[in-house]
Protein backbone atom coordinates (compact mmCIF):
# COMPACT_ATOMS: atom_id res chain seq x y z
CA UNK A 1 0.00 0.00 0.00
CA UNK A 2 1.30 3.44 -0.96
CA UNK A 3 1.47 5.94 1.88
CA UNK A 4 1.78 9.69 2.39
CA UNK A 5 3.70 11.53 5.08
CA UNK A 6 1.61 13.96 7.10
CA UNK A 7 3.00 17.31 8.24
CA UNK A 8 4.00 15.87 11.63
CA UNK A 9 5.90 12.93 10.12
CA UNK A 10 3.15 10.32 10.62
CA UNK A 11 2.83 7.86 7.72
CA UNK A 12 -0.74 7.28 6.50
CA UNK A 13 -2.00 4.83 3.84
CA UNK A 14 -3.09 6.84 0.81
CA UNK A 15 -6.13 4.67 0.17
CA UNK A 16 -8.50 3.68 2.95
CA UNK A 17 -11.95 2.29 3.54
CA UNK A 18 -14.75 4.68 4.53
CA UNK A 19 -17.79 3.56 6.53
CA UNK A 20 -20.12 6.54 6.03
CA UNK A 21 -23.71 5.23 5.80
CA UNK A 22 -22.60 1.69 6.64
CA UNK A 23 -25.29 0.48 9.03
CA UNK A 24 -24.09 -0.25 12.57
CA UNK A 25 -25.29 -3.85 12.32
CA UNK A 26 -23.23 -4.54 9.18
CA UNK A 27 -20.21 -2.36 9.91
CA UNK A 28 -18.17 -5.04 11.69
CA UNK A 29 -18.57 -7.43 8.76
CA UNK A 30 -17.73 -4.77 6.19
CA UNK A 31 -14.59 -3.63 8.03
CA UNK A 32 -13.43 -7.23 8.46
CA UNK A 33 -13.98 -7.75 4.72
CA UNK A 34 -12.00 -4.60 3.95
CA UNK A 35 -9.12 -5.58 6.20
CA UNK A 36 -9.15 -9.06 4.68
CA UNK A 37 -8.99 -7.48 1.21
CA UNK A 38 -5.86 -5.55 2.22
CA UNK A 39 -7.07 -2.20 3.59
CA UNK A 40 -5.21 -0.93 6.62
CA UNK A 41 -6.81 2.53 6.92
CA UNK A 42 -10.40 2.78 8.19
CA UNK A 43 -12.35 6.06 8.33
CA UNK A 44 -15.32 6.42 10.69
CA UNK A 45 -16.94 9.20 12.75
CA UNK A 46 -18.97 9.74 15.87
CA UNK A 47 -21.92 10.84 13.71
CA UNK A 48 -21.82 7.62 11.65
CA UNK A 49 -22.92 5.78 14.81
CA UNK A 50 -20.81 2.77 13.83
CA UNK A 51 -17.56 3.30 15.76
CA UNK A 52 -18.42 0.25 17.88
CA UNK A 53 -18.63 -1.90 14.75
CA UNK A 54 -15.23 -0.65 13.61
CA UNK A 55 -13.87 -1.37 17.10
CA UNK A 56 -15.25 -4.91 17.08
CA UNK A 57 -13.56 -5.54 13.72
CA UNK A 58 -10.27 -4.13 15.02
CA UNK A 59 -10.45 -6.51 17.98
CA UNK A 60 -11.23 -9.56 15.83
CA UNK A 61 -9.21 -9.00 12.65
CA UNK A 62 -5.93 -10.48 13.88
CA UNK A 63 -3.90 -7.60 12.43
CA UNK A 64 -1.58 -5.86 14.93
CA UNK A 65 -2.97 -2.48 15.96
CA UNK A 66 0.29 -0.86 14.87
CA UNK A 67 -0.44 -1.92 11.28
CA UNK A 68 -3.87 -0.27 11.21
CA UNK A 69 -4.62 3.42 10.74
CA UNK A 70 -7.90 4.53 12.32
CA UNK A 71 -9.56 7.87 11.65
CA UNK A 72 -12.60 9.24 13.47
CA UNK A 73 -14.23 12.66 13.80
CA UNK A 74 -15.71 14.78 16.58
CA UNK A 75 -19.32 15.74 15.86
CA UNK A 76 -20.93 19.16 16.37
CA UNK A 77 -22.92 18.04 19.43
CA UNK A 78 -19.58 17.31 21.13
CA UNK A 79 -18.05 20.68 20.27
CA UNK A 80 -16.16 22.64 22.90
CA UNK A 81 -13.11 21.70 24.93
CA UNK A 82 -14.79 19.72 27.71
CA UNK A 83 -17.38 17.92 25.59
CA UNK A 84 -14.86 17.10 22.89
CA UNK A 85 -12.42 15.68 25.45
CA UNK A 86 -15.14 13.42 26.85
CA UNK A 87 -16.19 12.33 23.35
CA UNK A 88 -12.60 11.40 22.47
CA UNK A 89 -12.53 9.06 25.47
CA UNK A 90 -15.84 7.56 24.33
CA UNK A 91 -14.50 7.05 20.80
CA UNK A 92 -11.41 5.31 22.19
CA UNK A 93 -13.67 2.98 24.18
CA UNK A 94 -15.91 2.16 21.22
CA UNK A 95 -12.94 1.63 18.91
CA UNK A 96 -11.23 -0.77 21.38
CA UNK A 97 -7.98 1.14 21.07
CA UNK A 98 -5.57 3.13 23.24
CA UNK A 99 -4.99 5.73 20.53
CA UNK A 100 -6.55 7.20 17.40
CA UNK A 101 -4.27 7.68 14.40
CA UNK A 102 -6.12 10.67 12.93
CA UNK A 103 -8.80 12.74 14.65
CA UNK A 104 -10.77 15.39 12.76
CA UNK A 105 -13.31 18.09 13.52
CA UNK A 106 -16.22 16.86 11.41
CA UNK A 107 -17.92 20.18 10.61
CA UNK A 108 -16.87 23.87 10.88
CA UNK A 109 -19.65 24.83 13.27
CA UNK A 110 -20.25 25.44 17.01
CA UNK A 111 -17.17 25.82 19.23
CA UNK A 112 -14.65 24.17 16.95
CA UNK A 113 -11.79 26.15 18.48
CA UNK A 114 -12.54 24.51 21.83
CA UNK A 115 -12.74 21.15 20.08
CA UNK A 116 -9.37 21.72 18.47
CA UNK A 117 -7.78 22.59 21.84
CA UNK A 118 -9.08 19.29 23.23
CA UNK A 119 -7.59 17.49 20.23
CA UNK A 120 -4.22 19.18 20.72
CA UNK A 121 -4.24 18.03 24.35
CA UNK A 122 -5.07 14.49 23.20
CA UNK A 123 -2.02 14.56 20.93
CA UNK A 124 0.21 15.66 23.81
CA UNK A 125 -1.27 12.91 26.01
CA UNK A 126 -0.45 10.24 23.42
CA UNK A 127 -4.10 9.43 22.73
CA UNK A 128 -4.03 10.79 19.15
CA UNK A 129 -1.23 10.74 16.58
CA UNK A 130 -2.44 13.43 14.16
CA UNK A 131 -5.29 15.93 14.02
CA UNK A 132 -7.10 17.91 11.37
CA UNK A 133 -10.47 19.06 10.09
CA UNK A 134 -13.23 18.12 7.68
CA UNK A 135 -15.42 20.26 5.43
CA UNK A 136 -13.49 23.46 6.17
CA UNK A 137 -13.60 25.80 3.17
CA UNK A 138 -10.44 27.85 2.50
CA UNK A 139 -11.55 30.90 4.53
CA UNK A 140 -12.33 29.01 7.74
CA UNK A 141 -9.40 26.66 7.22
CA UNK A 142 -6.88 29.51 7.04
CA UNK A 143 -8.44 31.27 10.05
CA UNK A 144 -8.12 28.09 12.13
CA UNK A 145 -4.66 27.13 10.86
CA UNK A 146 -3.30 30.57 11.74
CA UNK A 147 -4.60 30.40 15.31
CA UNK A 148 -3.68 26.92 16.55
CA UNK A 149 -0.45 25.41 17.81
CA UNK A 150 -0.61 22.11 15.89
CA UNK A 151 -1.32 22.77 12.22
CA UNK A 152 -4.04 20.54 10.70
CA UNK A 153 -2.53 17.46 9.09
CA UNK A 154 -5.61 16.81 6.95
CA UNK A 155 -8.71 18.55 5.65
CA UNK A 156 -11.29 16.01 4.55
CA UNK A 157 -13.30 17.46 1.67
CA UNK A 158 -15.69 16.28 -1.02
CA UNK A 159 -13.07 15.64 -3.68
CA UNK A 160 -13.43 13.78 -6.96
CA UNK A 161 -13.09 14.41 -10.69
CA UNK A 162 -16.12 16.73 -10.58
CA UNK A 163 -15.05 18.53 -7.38
CA UNK A 164 -11.28 18.82 -7.60
CA UNK A 165 -10.64 21.34 -4.78
CA UNK A 166 -7.80 23.27 -6.45
CA UNK A 167 -8.47 26.45 -4.44
CA UNK A 168 -8.45 24.53 -1.16
CA UNK A 169 -5.29 22.70 -2.13
CA UNK A 170 -3.47 25.98 -2.81
CA UNK A 171 -4.23 27.31 0.66
CA UNK A 172 -3.56 24.02 2.44
CA UNK A 173 -0.14 23.56 0.85
CA UNK A 174 1.16 26.50 2.90
CA UNK A 175 0.58 24.46 6.08
CA UNK A 176 1.60 21.06 4.74
CA UNK A 177 -2.04 19.93 5.04
CA UNK A 178 -3.23 17.02 2.90
CA UNK A 179 -6.60 16.72 1.21
CA UNK A 180 -8.48 13.60 2.27
CA UNK A 181 -11.23 12.89 -0.25
CA UNK A 182 -14.69 11.87 0.78
CA UNK A 183 -16.97 10.84 -2.11
CA UNK A 184 -13.84 10.09 -4.21
CA UNK A 185 -15.90 8.27 -6.84
CA UNK A 186 -18.65 10.92 -6.75
CA UNK A 187 -20.98 8.77 -4.67
CA UNK A 188 -21.47 6.49 -7.69
CA UNK A 189 -23.00 9.33 -9.74
CA UNK A 190 -24.12 8.02 -13.13
CA UNK A 191 -22.35 10.97 -14.77
CA UNK A 192 -19.05 9.51 -13.58
CA UNK A 193 -19.52 6.10 -15.15
CA UNK A 194 -20.97 7.53 -18.37
CA UNK A 195 -18.30 10.18 -18.87
CA UNK A 196 -16.65 9.61 -22.28
CA UNK A 197 -13.26 10.97 -21.18
CA UNK A 198 -13.07 8.60 -18.24
CA UNK A 199 -14.44 5.71 -20.29
CA UNK A 200 -11.76 6.16 -22.93
CA UNK A 201 -8.96 6.31 -20.37
CA UNK A 202 -10.33 3.26 -18.55
CA UNK A 203 -10.52 1.28 -21.79
CA UNK A 204 -6.95 2.18 -22.75
CA UNK A 205 -5.65 0.82 -19.42
CA UNK A 206 -8.02 -2.14 -19.16
CA UNK A 207 -9.46 -0.65 -15.97
CA UNK A 208 -12.82 0.54 -14.68
CA UNK A 209 -13.94 4.16 -14.59
CA UNK A 210 -13.94 4.03 -10.78
CA UNK A 211 -10.31 2.91 -10.79
CA UNK A 212 -9.35 5.77 -13.10
CA UNK A 213 -11.19 8.28 -10.90
CA UNK A 214 -9.34 7.02 -7.83
CA UNK A 215 -6.00 6.90 -9.64
CA UNK A 216 -6.41 10.56 -10.62
CA UNK A 217 -6.62 11.52 -6.94
CA UNK A 218 -3.74 9.27 -5.92
CA UNK A 219 -1.44 10.85 -8.50
CA UNK A 220 -2.31 14.28 -7.13
CA UNK A 221 -1.15 13.15 -3.70
CA UNK A 222 -4.69 13.10 -2.30
CA UNK A 223 -5.80 10.56 0.32
CA UNK A 224 -8.98 8.71 -0.71
CA UNK A 225 -11.51 6.68 1.30
CA UNK A 226 -14.00 5.02 -1.07
CA UNK A 227 -16.97 3.30 0.55
CA UNK A 228 -18.72 0.14 -0.56
CA UNK A 229 -20.32 -2.79 1.23
CA UNK A 230 -19.37 -5.28 -1.52
CA UNK A 231 -16.06 -7.10 -1.18
CA UNK A 232 -15.52 -7.37 -4.94
CA UNK A 233 -15.68 -3.56 -5.22
CA UNK A 234 -13.44 -3.19 -2.18
CA UNK A 235 -10.82 -5.22 -4.04
CA UNK A 236 -11.40 -3.27 -7.27
CA UNK A 237 -10.93 0.07 -5.52
CA UNK A 238 -7.73 -1.16 -3.91
CA UNK A 239 -6.27 -2.39 -7.21
CA UNK A 240 -5.01 0.97 -8.51
CA UNK A 241 -1.32 0.94 -7.70
CA UNK A 242 0.01 -1.01 -10.69
CA UNK A 243 -0.89 1.45 -13.45
CA UNK A 244 -0.32 5.16 -14.03
CA UNK A 245 -2.16 7.89 -15.88
CA UNK A 246 -0.06 9.85 -18.36
CA UNK A 247 0.38 13.61 -18.05
CA UNK A 248 -1.97 14.02 -21.03
CA UNK A 249 -4.61 11.86 -19.36
CA UNK A 250 -4.31 13.82 -16.12
CA UNK A 251 -4.70 17.05 -18.08
CA UNK A 252 -7.78 15.70 -19.88
CA UNK A 253 -9.51 15.01 -16.56
CA UNK A 254 -8.92 18.44 -15.06
CA UNK A 255 -11.62 20.20 -17.20
CA UNK A 256 -14.22 17.83 -15.71
CA UNK A 257 -14.09 19.94 -12.55
CA UNK A 258 -17.48 21.57 -12.01
CA UNK A 259 -17.77 22.66 -8.38
CA UNK A 260 -21.36 23.47 -7.46
CA UNK A 261 -20.70 26.11 -4.85
CA UNK A 262 -24.22 26.44 -3.50
CA UNK A 263 -25.47 22.86 -3.94
CA UNK A 264 -24.94 21.22 -0.58
CA UNK A 265 -22.70 24.13 0.39
CA UNK A 266 -21.60 24.56 3.99
CA UNK A 267 -22.36 28.25 3.46
CA UNK A 268 -26.07 27.46 3.02
CA UNK A 269 -27.90 28.45 6.25
CA UNK A 270 -30.45 25.65 5.81
CA UNK A 271 -27.70 23.02 5.62
CA UNK A 272 -26.07 24.53 8.71
CA UNK A 273 -29.34 24.26 10.64
CA UNK A 274 -29.76 20.66 9.48
CA UNK A 275 -26.25 19.74 10.64
CA UNK A 276 -26.65 21.48 13.99
CA UNK A 277 -29.78 19.39 14.64
CA UNK A 278 -28.42 16.18 13.08
CA UNK A 279 -27.50 14.29 16.24
CA UNK A 280 -30.88 14.92 17.87
CA UNK A 281 -32.67 13.48 14.84
CA UNK A 282 -30.46 10.58 13.80
CA UNK A 283 -28.54 9.31 16.82
CA UNK A 284 -30.01 5.86 17.58
CA UNK A 285 -29.36 6.48 21.29
CA UNK A 286 -31.98 9.24 21.20
CA UNK A 287 -34.73 6.97 19.90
Amino acid sequence: MQSVTLNNGVEMPQLGYGVYLVAPETCERCVLDAIGAGYRSIDTAQAYYNEAGVGAAIAKCGIPRSELFITTKVWISNAGEERAAASIEESLRKLHTDYIDLLLIHQPFADYYGTYRAMEKAVRAGKVRAIGVSNFYPDRFVDLAENVEIKPAVNQLKTNVFSQQWDSEREMEQYGTKIMAWAPIAQADADLFENPTLQAIAESHGRTVAQVALRYLIQRGIIAIPKTTHIDRMKENLDIFDFELSAAEMDSIRPLDRPREFQGSHRDPELVRFLLDYDKKFNPANK
